[in-house]
């Protein structure tokens, strides 16, 4: 797994002003918030934490945050039901989710302790814990 050299390396790369400054928000508020060192997962998403999952049909290891800047959206990946975080999504801001994403235009359209509030619950979400192997 990569580093936080190859993570600076990535986000040195995106050439939407925009978009690399919103990045670079947002990672430092998710080591702020989770106290864990950046990495690369795969060519575009940088995660924070691990874990190891056992699904129906697939094992492997995850990141508990993360997120990915995509060229229409910045993707945050919260696995928190994010479904079920009514209140918090209803004082965010403007968003879109998915089951697991939280995307974003601009990190100025969003109430940021609101977004704090998300990553912390994510990185303490019960469903990680109970995905941990032994």
């Amino acid at each position: 797994m990569a580093g936080q050299s190859d993570v600076d390396q990535f986000l040195d790369s995106i050439t939407d002003k925009q978009r690399k400054a919103d990045c670079l928000e947002v990672m430092k508020l998710m080591k702020f918030l989770t106290k864990e060192t950046p990495k690369m997962w795969g060519k575009a998403m940088v995660g924070f934490g691990t874990f190891h999952y056992r699904g129906k049909t697939s094992e492997g290891d995850w990141f508990h945050v993360g997120f990915s800047p995509g060229k229409q959206t910045l993707t945050l990946y919260l696995h928190c039901q994010l479904e079920k975080q009514g209140d918090l999504l209803e004082k965010l801001g403007k968003h879109k989710i998915g089951k697991s994403c939280l995307y974003l235009k601009k990190l100025e359209d969003i109430h940021l302790p609101t977004l704090k509030k998300l990553i912390t619950k994510a990185y303490k979400s019960p469903s990680i814990a109970g995905a941990i192997i032994g």
